[in-house]
């Protein structure tokens, strides 16, 4: 018997921003989730940067962000574990180490219209619920609309949530880092320190703890 909702927000993290944030916020109130596990990606194999910061880097960034936040937390699962990191393996140690949660994973738009093309998506959609963390105004009309005549079970199982702050991103966080541009107030205080301390995005170089 599930006696709890579990919110896993996963991602690169790099840099962590207040779009996640209030996403991750939205989405505990909005579907009464009991906490929101952070788990930043160890190698992600959708994504082709080969500059990404180094797993320790973004997970002290996450913990710094969620710090004051007692329904936040994260885990170094996906870091620590060597290979691509696939969301069905995520999902498999999630499902046994929290048996007693109903899963819910939250992501962005662009991640969601992809689900069927992740490894063993039929498996990742049998373990858990997605909630499509969206700009205000995005129209998920066509895609609802696939899944429903090429996966009409699942249907169910996909949620949108409209989210005013995905304006930010963190591809225009680095891009404003390397060019001497302002980044305060589009992420926690002590992220942008963090940036600072360990002068990230300042070059192509990948950052190393």
């Amino acid at each position: 018997m599930k006696i709890g909702k579990l919110g896993i927000m996963g991602g690169t993290f790099d840099p962590i921003h207040y779009g996640h944030l209030v996403a991750a916020e939205m989405a505990r109130s909005e579907f009464n989730l009991s906490k929101v596990l952070f788990i930043p990606t160890g190698i992600p194999p959708h994504k082709n940067r080969s500059d990404i910061s180094a797993g320790e880097l973004r997970l002290e960034m996450v913990k710094r962000a969620i710090q004051d936040n007692p329904d936040f937390t994260c885990s170094a699962l996906e870091i620590e574990r060597q290979g691509p990191s696939y969301t069905v393996d995520t999902l498999r140690i999630l499902s046994r180490d929290w048996p007693e949660h109903e899963l819910f994973f939250i992501t962005g738009t662009d991640a969601l219209r992809e689900i069927f093309s992740w490894r063993e998506a039929e498996e990742i959609l049998t373990l858990i619920q997605f909630i499509g963390a969206a700009r205000p105004g995005f129209d998920a009309s066509d895609f609802l609309e696939q899944v429903q005549q090429e996966h009409p079970d699942s249907l169910e199982k996909i949620h949108y949530l409209e989210v005013p702050a995905l304006a930010i991103s963190s591809t225009d966080i680095r891009y404003r880092v390397k060019h001497c541009q302002p980044i305060r107030y589009l992420l926690p205080e002590p992220v942008r320190l963090f940036i600072q301390e360990h002068n990230l995005y300042r070059s192509s170089a990948k950052s190393k703890m």
